[in-house]
């Protein structure tokens, strides 16, 4: 839990850098995927120009009711009743059409960048979620997309249909009286100048309330996918008190935000009506000395509430045109992030079928959070296709490392690794990735059946194979006595499971890859005496004619290895059968002193 509380200083200096970024045009990244469907969003940009002329017509019809109410001929007032009616009709419909499709645009454009999002994030390295929360990614493709979707959705086409209708309606104001417009001119730089300067203020706010959100997202995903480990050390109190700091800033950075849109908002409607009111005070002056007539005076007001109502309208938009700018930010920082291992573009192809020999040549490496300790010192290993290596030694030594390093999640510092003697970094991950199947140290079980969970190994597998996969992992007979068998639902993390049972399913993953590079990073760790023994035969099975690396602090279940290669330190210190390295009484000697005879772990 020592992360979620080096988190709640973290982003106020985010926000601090973030803050220097006071454009909309962040929003212009949205463009690439708005753009496929511009068909969509044309059309309903015409439905959106529609309705404003619809609205700017709506006051002529008025006019003229109101100038002809005194006429002789009844016919000419029905006319213009009728027309006003079939206006509001047409306005009706273009209001519908337009919302049916912005709303449509919006889902759908959100929905590509949901993907777009996620898929880039799932295939970043582990050394991206050194830095970054899986919490604060979640709150990004949720809240985030969330605001964005309230954007396109709602008030782009809100701002434009208000910004269309203060032109326009400023436009007819001009013919209908000039002077009257001219003075409500004078009021517009009033307008515009708190506009500007507390929208600025309000997208730092809107920036710096999402960032704290997705702290807050952060650090309950984390307490919470540890909730055992949290309340077996009685750890609820200071839990509780973490995210309520976390989440208590956020709520600090929305307030001072909602505060300052009231403000803008209090400010720009006071002004915008105020000279409105002065305005027509000298409209009715007019009326009354024959300068204007009734009509025109109500055309002048109804159009002079539609702009006050479009501006009004506008300072409110502006301030979620501000919140959808950060969110985008936020999202584009994602998509953009540089992972420090990449796919080359045209990748070398792997020979077929892969035989599995491996190769590390003066692999030094050092994780990127810890860049001044190697965690790999000048490693140089040859296996030969179908041998099986084991690795042991002390906790720290290198022996996971050494797997993460052979499926690519990190690239070394120097030196090389090869599969089949091509080099990995000239090979595609997700290409070279199908030779390979892992059982790690931490089972990984998803909220699906105990089928789907075998069947995450090989996604074209039949039933009869998953069942064949498990039964060679010791785990046909628990999976049978599960209320609904194979269907059984394990919940989130496998939490309906032991560990055991949660290690033979990821065997049984495993087997049913069928890969010819076989990792087995503690593969054993978590299963009693009868179970690993039947664990053994299967992984004893299964290694036959493939490559196979073996981590293990058990050295029992290392001693039938082709060859033992002992770490200490990053640096290979170590390497034969079990019997010659207990003969040369070193490292591996002590560790199986250890074991054999006083009975302890070498954990």
């Amino acid at each position: 839990m020592a992360r979620s509380t080096t988190q709640v200083p973290a982003a106020p200096g985010q926000v601090e850098e973030r803050a220097k970024s006071r454009k909309l045009s962040a929003l212009s990244a949205l463009l690439p995927f708005v753009w496929p469907y511009r068909a969509l969003m044309f059309a309903a940009i015409a439905a959106l120009v529609l309705t404003a002329l619809i609205s700017l017509a709506l006051p002529l019809a008025v006019r003229r009711v109101v100038d002809n109410f005194d006429t002789a001929n009844s016919h000419i007032l029905d006319q213009y009743f009728a027309a006003a009616l079939g206006i509001a009709a047409l306005l009706a419909i273009g209001t519908g059409l337009r919302y049916a499709l912005v709303t449509r645009l919006g889902e759908r454009v959100v929905a590509d960048i949901r993907k777009a999002v996620f898929g880039r994030v799932i295939g970043m390295s582990p050394s991206f979620y050194e830095n970054v929360m899986t919490g604060e990614v979640l709150s990004r493709i949720t809240t985030d997309t969330t605001l964005i979707l309230s954007v396109i959705g709602s008030s782009v086409s809100i701002a434009l249909r208000n910004l269309l209708i203060f032109v326009g309606g400023l436009a007819l104001m001009l013919l209908t009286s000039a002077k009257l417009t001219g003075l409500v001119l004078l009021i517009v730089p009033a307008v515009i100048v708190p506009i500007l300067v507390l929208g600025r203020r309000l997208r730092v706010l809107s920036r710096e309330n999402q960032d704290w959100i997705a702290a807050s997202s952060g650090n309950a995903s984390e307490a919470l996918s540890a909730v055992q480990t949290v309340q077996a050390f009685t750890h609820e109190s200071a839990s509780r008190a973490q995210f309520s700091e976390v989440t208590e800033l956020s709520y600090d950075a929305a307030r001072r935000r909602i505060w300052t849109r009231a403000l803008m908002t209090v400010i720009v409607i006071f002004l915008v009506f105020a000279g409105i009111v002065g305005v027509l005070w000298i409209g009715a002056r007019d009326v009354r000395a024959g300068d204007m007539s009734q009509g025109a005076l109500v055309q002048f007001v109804i159009y002079a509430v539609m702009v006050a109502g479009g501006v009004a309208a506008l300072s409110e938009i502006w301030g979620e045109l501000q919140r959808a700018a950060g969110a985008t930010e936020r999202l584009v920082e994602l998509l953009h992030t540089e992972d420090t291992v990449s796919d080359p573009e045209t990748g070398q192809s792997l020979p077929v079928p892969v035989t599995g020999r491996i190769a590390f040549e003066d692999v030094t490496f050092a994780y990127p959070a810890r860049p001044k300790v190697n965690a790999l010192n000048a490693v140089s290993l040859q296996i030969e296709p179908g041998e099986t290596v084991a690795f042991v030694g002390p906790s720290g030594a290198g022996k996971t490392t050494i797997i993460q390093m052979l499926l690519r999640f990190y690239d070394p510092n120097s030196g090389k690794i090869t599969l089949d003697g091509l080099d990995l970094s000239m090979l595609r991950r997700d290409d070279f990735r199908k030779a390979v199947a892992l059982v790690p140290q931490d089972p990984v079980i998803f909220a699906a059946s105990a089928r789907e969970n075998i069947r995450f190994g090989r996604l074209e597998a039949t039933d009869d194979e998953i069942e064949a996969a498990a039964k060679a992992a010791a785990a046909h007979d628990f999976i049978s006595a599960l209320p609904d068998g194979y269907d059984a639902y394990l919940g989130e993390r496998g939490v309906m499971l032991s560990g055991g049972q949660k290690q033979r399913i990821a065997i049984a993953r495993a087997i049913l890859r069928d890969a010819p590079v076989l990792l087995l990073d503690e593969a054993t760790s978590a299963l009693d005496a009868e179970s690993e023994r039947a664990v053994q035969v299967a992984v004893d099975r299964l290694s036959e004619g493939r490559t196979t690396l073996i981590v293990a602090h058990r050295l029992a279940t290392v001693k039938k290895a082709d060859r033992i290669v002992v770490m200490d330190q990053g640096r290979v210190v170590a390497s034969g059968p079990h019997d010659e390295l207990v003969a040369e009484d070193g490292l591996y000697a002590r560790l199986a002193r250890l074991q054999f005879t006083d009975g302890m772990a070498a954990e």
